[in-house]
Protein backbone atom coordinates (compact mmCIF):
# COMPACT_ATOMS: atom_id res chain seq x y z
CA UNK A 1 0.00 0.00 0.00
CA UNK A 2 1.56 3.62 -1.06
CA UNK A 3 3.13 5.13 2.08
CA UNK A 4 1.00 8.25 1.93
CA UNK A 5 -0.98 8.02 5.21
CA UNK A 6 -0.09 7.83 8.58
CA UNK A 7 -2.23 7.12 11.78
CA UNK A 8 -4.54 4.16 12.61
CA UNK A 9 -7.51 6.50 14.13
CA UNK A 10 -6.82 9.80 13.88
CA UNK A 11 -5.12 9.31 10.45
CA UNK A 12 -3.12 11.84 8.27
CA UNK A 13 -2.74 11.80 4.41
CA UNK A 14 -0.63 14.26 2.67
CA UNK A 15 -0.59 14.73 -1.02
CA UNK A 16 1.29 17.20 -3.37
CA UNK A 17 4.23 18.51 -5.12
CA UNK A 18 7.49 20.84 -4.23
CA UNK A 19 6.67 22.70 -7.88
CA UNK A 20 2.89 21.88 -8.44
CA UNK A 21 0.02 23.60 -7.61
CA UNK A 22 -0.13 23.39 -4.23
CA UNK A 23 0.07 20.96 -1.37
CA UNK A 24 -2.47 19.98 1.48
CA UNK A 25 -3.56 16.91 3.66
CA UNK A 26 -6.91 15.28 4.69
CA UNK A 27 -7.16 14.14 8.27
CA UNK A 28 -9.73 11.41 9.43
CA UNK A 29 -11.11 10.53 12.39
CA UNK A 30 -11.12 13.63 14.43
CA UNK A 31 -14.10 14.04 16.53
CA UNK A 32 -16.73 16.21 16.19
CA UNK A 33 -17.28 19.67 18.08
CA UNK A 34 -13.48 20.35 17.95
CA UNK A 35 -13.16 24.27 17.64
CA UNK A 36 -11.27 24.92 14.78
CA UNK A 37 -10.56 27.75 12.95
CA UNK A 38 -7.51 28.56 9.81
CA UNK A 39 -6.05 31.00 12.21
CA UNK A 40 -4.92 28.03 14.32
CA UNK A 41 -3.65 25.81 11.66
CA UNK A 42 -1.64 29.06 10.13
CA UNK A 43 -0.03 30.01 13.18
CA UNK A 44 1.66 26.71 13.07
CA UNK A 45 2.36 26.91 9.38
CA UNK A 46 4.06 30.09 9.73
CA UNK A 47 6.49 28.34 11.85
CA UNK A 48 7.39 26.24 9.30
CA UNK A 49 7.31 28.10 6.38
CA UNK A 50 10.49 29.16 4.15
CA UNK A 51 11.60 32.79 3.96
CA UNK A 52 11.78 33.67 7.83
CA UNK A 53 15.68 34.58 8.15
CA UNK A 54 18.55 34.60 6.93
CA UNK A 55 19.46 30.45 8.10
CA UNK A 56 15.99 29.24 6.21
CA UNK A 57 15.36 28.73 2.24
CA UNK A 58 14.75 32.28 0.64
CA UNK A 59 11.69 30.83 -1.22
CA UNK A 60 9.04 32.99 -0.73
CA UNK A 61 5.92 31.21 0.46
CA UNK A 62 2.40 32.85 2.04
CA UNK A 63 1.61 29.15 2.89
CA UNK A 64 -1.70 30.23 3.56
CA UNK A 65 -4.08 27.43 4.69
CA UNK A 66 -7.40 26.82 3.43
CA UNK A 67 -9.91 24.52 5.16
CA UNK A 68 -11.94 22.55 2.49
CA UNK A 69 -13.68 20.65 4.54
CA UNK A 70 -14.54 18.96 7.81
CA UNK A 71 -15.34 21.89 9.43
CA UNK A 72 -18.43 23.76 10.48
CA UNK A 73 -19.44 27.10 12.34
CA UNK A 74 -16.06 26.79 13.67
CA UNK A 75 -15.93 23.02 14.59
CA UNK A 76 -15.18 19.96 13.39
CA UNK A 77 -17.93 18.33 12.15
CA UNK A 78 -16.54 14.19 12.38
CA UNK A 79 -15.99 14.27 8.76
CA UNK A 80 -12.60 14.39 6.74
CA UNK A 81 -11.23 17.80 7.14
CA UNK A 82 -9.42 18.38 3.99
CA UNK A 83 -6.33 21.47 3.84
CA UNK A 84 -5.21 23.09 0.86
CA UNK A 85 -2.03 25.51 0.47
CA UNK A 86 -1.51 27.08 -2.96
CA UNK A 87 2.36 26.90 -4.10
CA UNK A 88 3.15 30.48 -5.47
CA UNK A 89 7.12 31.02 -5.94
CA UNK A 90 8.12 27.58 -7.26
CA UNK A 91 10.83 28.55 -9.68
CA UNK A 92 11.46 24.92 -11.84
CA UNK A 93 13.87 26.53 -13.54
CA UNK A 94 16.48 26.40 -11.33
CA UNK A 95 16.34 22.32 -11.89
CA UNK A 96 16.15 22.25 -15.46
CA UNK A 97 19.96 21.73 -16.46
CA UNK A 98 20.36 19.27 -13.23
CA UNK A 99 17.42 16.83 -14.13
CA UNK A 100 18.93 13.91 -15.57
CA UNK A 101 21.76 14.06 -12.55
CA UNK A 102 21.54 12.50 -9.32
CA UNK A 103 22.25 15.13 -6.64
CA UNK A 104 24.33 13.69 -4.29
CA UNK A 105 22.18 13.12 -0.58
CA UNK A 106 18.73 13.55 -2.57
CA UNK A 107 16.35 10.73 -3.10
CA UNK A 108 17.07 11.34 -7.17
CA UNK A 109 18.41 7.63 -7.81
CA UNK A 110 16.46 6.00 -5.21
CA UNK A 111 13.44 7.49 -6.97
CA UNK A 112 14.62 6.60 -9.93
CA UNK A 113 14.84 3.19 -8.95
CA UNK A 114 11.81 2.56 -7.64
CA UNK A 115 8.91 3.97 -10.29
CA UNK A 116 11.35 4.66 -13.17
CA UNK A 117 10.24 8.02 -13.47
CA UNK A 118 10.43 11.39 -10.94
CA UNK A 119 8.95 14.75 -10.63
CA UNK A 120 12.73 16.76 -10.81
CA UNK A 121 11.27 20.21 -10.02
CA UNK A 122 12.28 20.78 -6.21
CA UNK A 123 12.32 16.69 -5.56
CA UNK A 124 9.03 16.89 -5.79
CA UNK A 125 6.63 14.39 -3.56
CA UNK A 126 10.43 13.65 -2.11
CA UNK A 127 10.89 17.79 -0.92
CA UNK A 128 10.50 18.86 2.49
CA UNK A 129 7.28 20.85 0.87
CA UNK A 130 5.51 17.87 1.65
CA UNK A 131 6.11 18.62 4.98
CA UNK A 132 3.11 21.08 5.28
CA UNK A 133 0.24 18.27 5.16
CA UNK A 134 2.40 17.26 8.58
CA UNK A 135 2.17 20.49 10.22
CA UNK A 136 -1.42 21.28 9.01
CA UNK A 137 -2.32 17.82 10.49
CA UNK A 138 -0.48 17.94 13.93
CA UNK A 139 -2.36 21.73 14.62
CA UNK A 140 -5.20 19.61 14.63
CA UNK A 141 -3.96 16.81 16.62
CA UNK A 142 -2.41 19.80 19.25
CA UNK A 143 -5.72 21.10 19.75
CA UNK A 144 -7.46 17.32 20.46
CA UNK A 145 -4.32 16.94 22.96
CA UNK A 146 -4.86 19.90 24.37
CA UNK A 147 -8.13 19.06 25.25
CA UNK A 148 -6.49 16.61 28.52
CA UNK A 149 -3.97 19.00 29.08
CA UNK A 150 -0.97 17.35 26.97
CA UNK A 151 1.58 20.43 25.25
CA UNK A 152 4.76 20.12 23.38
CA UNK A 153 7.18 22.10 22.93
CA UNK A 154 10.44 21.51 20.87
CA UNK A 155 13.47 23.34 20.32
CA UNK A 156 17.09 23.45 18.47
CA UNK A 157 19.55 21.49 20.92
CA UNK A 158 22.53 21.14 18.80
CA UNK A 159 24.15 22.62 15.97
CA UNK A 160 26.67 20.93 14.95
CA UNK A 161 29.24 20.70 17.92
CA UNK A 162 27.06 23.64 19.39
CA UNK A 163 24.96 22.42 21.82
CA UNK A 164 22.64 23.94 24.21
CA UNK A 165 24.13 24.25 27.86
CA UNK A 166 20.58 25.58 29.56
CA UNK A 167 17.11 25.49 28.48
CA UNK A 168 14.90 28.42 28.43
CA UNK A 169 11.80 27.72 26.85
CA UNK A 170 10.92 31.56 26.28
CA UNK A 171 13.92 32.31 24.89
CA UNK A 172 12.84 29.35 21.67
CA UNK A 173 10.87 31.45 19.61
CA UNK A 174 12.95 34.49 20.38
CA UNK A 175 15.98 33.72 17.75
CA UNK A 176 16.21 32.63 14.39
CA UNK A 177 17.73 29.33 15.05
CA UNK A 178 14.91 28.31 17.39
CA UNK A 179 17.35 27.13 20.27
CA UNK A 180 16.50 27.47 24.00
CA UNK A 181 20.00 29.11 25.05
CA UNK A 182 20.12 32.77 23.85
CA UNK A 183 24.28 32.89 24.29
CA UNK A 184 24.58 29.18 22.05
CA UNK A 185 22.07 31.04 19.34
CA UNK A 186 24.02 33.51 18.56
CA UNK A 187 27.20 31.09 17.63
CA UNK A 188 24.40 29.01 16.34
CA UNK A 189 23.64 31.53 13.69
CA UNK A 190 27.15 32.73 13.08
CA UNK A 191 28.12 29.29 11.96
CA UNK A 192 25.34 28.85 9.85
CA UNK A 193 26.47 32.11 8.10
CA UNK A 194 29.92 31.00 7.41
CA UNK A 195 28.39 27.45 6.00
CA UNK A 196 26.29 29.63 3.83
CA UNK A 197 29.61 31.77 2.58
CA UNK A 198 31.16 28.22 2.34
CA UNK A 199 28.66 27.14 -0.09
CA UNK A 200 28.01 24.35 2.56
CA UNK A 201 25.30 23.23 5.40
CA UNK A 202 25.07 22.04 8.59
CA UNK A 203 23.64 19.21 10.81
CA UNK A 204 22.01 19.34 13.98
CA UNK A 205 19.71 17.92 16.89
CA UNK A 206 16.37 18.75 17.84
CA UNK A 207 14.64 17.78 20.87
CA UNK A 208 11.19 17.43 21.31
CA UNK A 209 9.27 17.79 24.52
CA UNK A 210 5.35 16.25 25.52
CA UNK A 211 4.10 17.06 28.93
CA UNK A 212 0.56 16.12 30.37
CA UNK A 213 0.40 12.84 28.42
CA UNK A 214 -1.47 10.63 30.72
CA UNK A 215 -0.31 7.14 31.65
CA UNK A 216 -1.43 3.76 29.14
CA UNK A 217 -1.00 5.46 25.87
CA UNK A 218 0.50 2.62 23.25
CA UNK A 219 -0.18 -0.77 21.81
CA UNK A 220 2.08 -3.22 22.47
CA UNK A 221 3.27 -5.53 20.81
CA UNK A 222 3.81 -3.75 17.49
CA UNK A 223 2.43 -0.69 17.54
CA UNK A 224 4.31 0.62 20.87
CA UNK A 225 4.26 4.18 21.20
CA UNK A 226 8.09 4.28 21.14
CA UNK A 227 7.75 2.52 17.68
CA UNK A 228 5.05 4.68 16.44
CA UNK A 229 7.00 7.97 17.55
CA UNK A 230 10.55 6.39 15.67
CA UNK A 231 8.42 5.66 12.47
CA UNK A 232 6.85 8.98 12.73
CA UNK A 233 10.23 10.91 13.31
CA UNK A 234 12.29 9.06 10.52
CA UNK A 235 9.67 9.64 7.88
CA UNK A 236 10.38 13.55 8.14
CA UNK A 237 12.96 14.45 5.40
CA UNK A 238 16.67 14.81 6.53
CA UNK A 239 16.24 12.47 10.01
CA UNK A 240 19.30 9.81 10.64
CA UNK A 241 18.80 9.03 13.78
CA UNK A 242 15.65 9.54 16.59
CA UNK A 243 16.42 7.99 20.39
CA UNK A 244 14.24 8.41 23.02
CA UNK A 245 14.89 9.37 27.14
CA UNK A 246 18.31 8.46 27.85
CA UNK A 247 18.52 6.84 24.00
CA UNK A 248 22.42 5.56 22.94
CA UNK A 249 23.21 6.91 26.42
CA UNK A 250 22.07 3.82 28.12
CA UNK A 251 24.78 1.98 26.58
CA UNK A 252 27.05 3.38 29.28
CA UNK A 253 24.86 2.75 32.05
CA UNK A 254 24.12 -0.08 34.38
CA UNK A 255 20.82 -1.25 35.43
CA UNK A 256 21.46 0.45 39.03
CA UNK A 257 22.04 4.11 37.36
CA UNK A 258 19.39 3.95 34.22
CA UNK A 259 16.36 2.60 36.06
CA UNK A 260 13.90 5.53 38.07
CA UNK A 261 12.81 4.60 40.96
CA UNK A 262 8.69 5.17 41.34
CA UNK A 263 7.09 7.13 43.81
CA UNK A 264 3.76 8.45 45.12
CA UNK A 265 3.31 12.31 44.58
CA UNK A 266 2.18 14.41 46.76
CA UNK A 267 -1.62 14.32 44.57
CA UNK A 268 -1.74 10.28 45.35
CA UNK A 269 -0.69 9.93 41.55
CA UNK A 270 2.38 7.71 40.48
CA UNK A 271 5.53 8.61 38.98
CA UNK A 272 9.46 7.99 38.64
CA UNK A 273 12.43 10.09 40.72
CA UNK A 274 13.99 10.33 36.91
CA UNK A 275 12.83 9.82 33.90
CA UNK A 276 15.84 8.15 31.73
CA UNK A 277 13.63 5.85 30.49
CA UNK A 278 11.98 9.63 28.15
CA UNK A 279 8.31 8.51 29.56
CA UNK A 280 7.64 5.28 27.84
CA UNK A 281 7.80 1.86 29.53
CA UNK A 282 6.84 -1.59 27.92
CA UNK A 283 5.91 1.01 25.04
CA UNK A 284 3.21 2.51 27.22
CA UNK A 285 2.95 6.48 28.32
CA UNK A 286 4.45 6.32 31.84
CA UNK A 287 3.06 9.85 32.66
CA UNK A 288 6.30 11.02 32.95
CA UNK A 289 7.32 13.47 30.48
CA UNK A 290 8.17 12.28 26.77
CA UNK A 291 11.65 13.34 25.74
CA UNK A 292 12.44 12.52 21.70
CA UNK A 293 15.91 13.93 19.85
CA UNK A 294 16.13 13.69 16.51
CA UNK A 295 19.47 13.99 14.67
CA UNK A 296 18.86 15.91 11.11
CA UNK A 297 21.65 15.58 8.43
CA UNK A 298 23.18 18.78 6.98
CA UNK A 299 20.75 19.77 3.89
CA UNK A 300 22.23 18.01 1.01
CA UNK A 301 21.33 20.44 -1.98
CA UNK A 302 25.24 22.42 -1.65
CA UNK A 303 26.72 24.77 -4.51
CA UNK A 304 30.03 23.31 -4.14
CA UNK A 305 31.15 21.15 -7.39
CA UNK A 306 30.28 17.45 -6.20
CA UNK A 307 30.95 14.49 -8.73
CA UNK A 308 28.13 12.15 -9.63
CA UNK A 309 26.53 10.19 -12.35
CA UNK A 310 23.53 11.03 -14.92
CA UNK A 311 20.69 8.39 -15.40
CA UNK A 312 22.40 6.93 -18.57
CA UNK A 313 25.80 6.22 -15.44
CA UNK A 314 28.27 8.36 -17.01
CA UNK A 315 30.66 10.23 -14.78
CA UNK A 316 29.69 14.10 -14.48
CA UNK A 317 29.66 16.60 -11.43
CA UNK A 318 26.81 18.84 -9.85
CA UNK A 319 26.40 22.16 -8.72
CA UNK A 320 23.00 22.58 -6.70
CA UNK A 321 21.88 26.44 -7.11
CA UNK A 322 18.74 28.15 -6.31
CA UNK A 323 17.45 28.88 -2.85
CA UNK A 324 18.01 26.21 0.16
CA UNK A 325 18.24 26.19 3.50
CA UNK A 326 22.04 26.08 5.13
CA UNK A 327 20.96 24.18 8.10
CA UNK A 328 16.95 22.31 7.95
CA UNK A 329 17.10 22.64 12.05
CA UNK A 330 15.02 25.74 13.01
CA UNK A 331 11.96 25.09 10.02
CA UNK A 332 12.44 21.17 11.77
CA UNK A 333 10.94 22.21 15.18
CA UNK A 334 7.43 22.72 14.07
CA UNK A 335 7.50 19.45 12.10
CA UNK A 336 9.02 17.34 14.33
CA UNK A 337 6.02 18.73 17.29
CA UNK A 338 3.68 17.90 14.43
CA UNK A 339 4.76 14.48 13.91
CA UNK A 340 4.92 14.06 17.53
CA UNK A 341 1.24 15.44 17.89
CA UNK A 342 -0.14 13.02 15.43
CA UNK A 343 1.40 10.25 17.18
CA UNK A 344 -0.18 10.89 20.61
CA UNK A 345 -3.53 11.99 19.55
CA UNK A 346 -3.96 8.14 17.55
CA UNK A 347 -2.85 6.48 20.67
CA UNK A 348 -5.43 9.04 23.14
CA UNK A 349 -8.30 8.01 20.86
CA UNK A 350 -7.48 4.48 20.19
CA UNK A 351 -7.01 3.79 24.12
CA UNK A 352 -10.80 5.29 25.01
CA UNK A 353 -11.19 2.19 22.92
CA UNK A 354 -9.25 0.25 25.09
CA UNK A 355 -11.36 0.35 28.80
CA UNK A 356 -14.33 1.82 29.55
CA UNK A 357 -13.44 3.68 32.50
CA UNK A 358 -10.59 5.40 30.42
CA UNK A 359 -10.60 9.41 30.61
Amino acid sequence: MPGNSFGHTFRLTTWGESHGPGVGCTVDGCPAGLALDEAQIQHELDRRRVGQSKVSSQRQEPDRVQIMSGVFEGQTTGAPISMLVLNSDAKSSHYTAIKDLYRPGHADYSWDAKYGLRDWRGGGRSSARETIGRVAGGAIAKLLLAQVGVRIVGYTLQLGDLRATQIDEAEIERNIMRCPDPVVAEAMIARVDQARRDLDSLGGVVEIRARGVPPGLGEPVFDKLQADIGKAMFSIPAIKGVEIGEGFGVANLRGSQNNDPFIRREDGTIGTLSNHHGGILGGISTGEEIIVRLAAKPTPSIAQAQPTVDREGNPTSIEVHGRHDPTVLPRLVPVAEAMLALVLADHLLRQRAARVSYP
